[in-house]
């Protein structure tokens, strides 16, 4: 694996999401992405998803089609469902074990392999876990608190925050670093929980030392910054589930018609991508132009006068036609919860050795063998 020290300003420089920074940023992801192709055999990824509610097709335009994508580069790849951090800002877990399951017929049907890729979960692996103690001594209570999504929850939610809450960016240190993933894809807003991973494997190495005089315990992983445009709700603002503005995979072709039938778009006939002065509008051309592999632009100009409703009779069938082969497999895939109980099973226990293989390395670089 390649390891790589120079990156974006540290959590305690304050500078971390400026434009230059950002800039330098994506000048990193473009040489990581050129070295991918060229070398796959030297990263490790690591992604997932928190089990809040179903994958949706913002999901999978935003990250599972990638995943597939490096997968299939030969990359080592590594996929989390983040089940421990659905406690993080609730007060139960829901439907917590139907979306986990929900989630392993997801990546199935959209071409994940196990037997390349791990899919395991948080509560599996008290190694991953056992991490956030040495990892939570190399960090502040201020840092944490500068992190963007700490800052969020304390800035809109009513509720006390929990130590869960703001240890969040360790948590998410701990599951990049216990399989020493390298390369992790991300979206611009997430460059600072991979700049704190960045940051924690540095000090590990700094104040607790190595098995390996070589090389360090933990190498600083790269983010990999997604190519794929920004895909809004069916209501022109962020996709969530809790708006009511998706389309969830799993859904049928009759389901999927009505949800896009009911979309907001806005009173000028013509049809035009303009996602600045248009986001909805523009969201469901670009919905479209996905599905088929097109230009949005093109496939504006395609519908041209033929206003809304011959938008989004193109996208129901464009998005039909894309998705239903997934379905199928996906529909094959939930009758047989046994399968799906296996291969997560499997992915669990992989997951495990190698969690408590760099515990055991943590745990001698730090001398606490006995």
């Amino acid at each position: 694996m390649t390891e790589n020290s120079a990156g974006p300003a540290s959590p305690e420089s304050g500078e971390g999401s400026n434009e230059a920074t950002l800039v330098r940023s994506q000048e990193r992801s473009d040489k990581v992405e050129a070295d991918l192709e060229k070398h796959p055999g030297n990263w490790r990824l690591l992604t997932g998803d928190r089990p809040t509610g179903k994958l949706h097709i913002g999901h999978y335009f935003g990250s599972l089609a990638n995943r597939v994508r490096l997968q299939e580069m030969g990359i080592e790849s590594f996929l989390l469902i983040a089940d421990y951090q659905v406690i993080y800002d609730r007060d139960g877990v829901g439907d917590i074990q139907d979306n986990v399951m929900s989630a392993v017929a997801d990546y199935l049907a959209i071409g994940i392999d196990p037997a390349r890729t791990t899919i395991f979960t948080h509560s599996a692996l008290p190694g991953l876990n056992q991490l956030l103690l040495p990892f939570l001594s190399l960090v502040t209570d201020a840092e944490l608190r500068r992190n963007p999504t700490v800052k969020d929850e304390l800035a809109s939610s009513d509720r006390p925050m929990s130590g869960l809450m703001l240890t969040f960016p360790v948590h998410q240190a701990a599951d990049i670093l216990f399989c020493k993933a390298n390369v992790v894809p991300v979206g611009q807003d997430q460059l600072p929980h991979i700049e704190q991973a960045r940051v924690i494997a540095r000090r590990f190495d700094e104040r607790y030392g190595r098995v390996d005089p070589e090389h360090p315990v933990f190498p600083e992983p790269e983010a990999l910054l997604s190519a794929t445009p920004h895909v809004l709700g069916l209501d022109g603002t962020k996709m969530s589930k809790s708006r009511g503005n998706t389309i969830e995979i799993g859904m049928s072709a009759d389901q999927t018609a009505k949800l896009i039938k009911k979309a907001k778009t806005d009173a000028d006939r013509h049809i035009s991508y303009d996602p600045a002065n248009r986001p909805e509008v523009s969201n469901l051309v670009l919905l479209t132009a996905l599905c088929e592999g097109a230009d949005p632009y093109q496939v504006a100009s395609e519908i041209g006068d033929g206003g809304s409703g011959t938008l989004k009779k193109r996208l129901t069938a464009s998005m039909n036609d894309f998705f239903e082969p997934i379905r199928a497999r996906r529909q094959e895939l939930i009758a047989d919860q046994g399968h799906l109980r296996e291969v997560l099973r499997a992915g669990n226990r992989r997951a495990g050795e190698i969690a408590d293989q760099t515990l055991d390395e943590v745990r001698h670089a730090m001398r606490m063998v006995y």
